[in-house]
């Protein structure tokens, strides 16, 4: 594409942009003042639904499919990686040299604080996941705790033992199978919602926010060390170095 048509494409896009906010920003409401229009509706609904909070509400309540737009966002953005990052088989430098990957060396100070931290770490994500429907906190707060505690044997040095606590294709099946759930859940909501009041349709999508989160953080940061970490070997792929950080 030509510089003259990525403007021309650019302008466009700003133009239809600016339609659309423009106007809305010139009926907003005076800063500072009395009238809180969103507020005044959004607790009376998270009331009604008998919701635990109202921040819950709005996510998994009132605003479920655009929350499902977020996480088909972070699907994307997921799916986008794992295909550009992805290693090919017998992808070599420009030496010729097969790639693989190694430990490292760190302080054994750090080594125990990364296995320390690796089940408290957990125990806090999977904490914050549970208690999502009933604190302003949730599932994708909770998933990206998961997601990074996991990692944690990373920083201990130890990148074998992280490629084998976290197979790569059962968190793919994981993410894939908590967005489809997700969607599922968000265009059943209405009906859920009218009938059990929101008490168990938001512990539900709030839990599958939480794992699709979870397992997106873990695919990305493989692909990304993947790229990385690697060991340079000789042609029989056998290791001669240590990982690069």
């Amino acid at each position: 594409m030509t510089r003259r048509a990525r403007l021309v494409l650019f302008l466009a896009g700003a133009a239809g942009l600016a339609a659309l906010l423009l106007p809305a920003l010139a009926a907003l409401p005076g800063f500072g003042g009395h009238r809180h229009p969103y507020g005044q509706r959004a607790v009376p609904a998270s009331l009604a639904q008998g919701t635990s909070n109202a921040v819950s509400s709005v996510n998994f309540d009132q605003r479920t499919f655009d929350t499902i737009g977020e996480e088909l966002i972070l699907f994307s953005a997921v799916l986008g990686a794992v295909i550009l990052l992805r290693a090919v088989r017998d992808e070599r430098v420009e030496s010729g040299e097969r790639l693989g990957h190694g430990p490292a060396d760190v302080f054994d100070a750090l080594r125990i604080v990364g296995y320390v931290m690796l089940p408290v770490t957990l125990v806090v994500g999977a904490y914050v996941v549970a208690h999502g429907n009933q604190s302003p906190g949730g599932g994708f707060q909770g998933g990206v705790v998961l997601g990074t505690a996991i990692h944690l044997i990373y920083l201990a040095g130890d990148y074998p033992a992280l490629r084998r606590l976290r197979p790569v294709p059962l968190f793919e099946v994981g993410e894939a199978v908590a967005a489809g759930a997700f969607v599922a859940f968000g265009l059943t909501a209405s009906a859920v919602v009218a009938q059990e009041r929101g008490t168990h349709s938001v512990p539900a999508l709030n839990a599958a926010v939480g794992v699709e989160v979870g397992c997106a953080v873990v695919l990305v940061l493989a692909r990304f060390f993947e790229q990385a970490l690697m060991v340079h070997g000789g042609p029989d792929g056998r290791r001669r170095g240590r990982a690069e950080r």
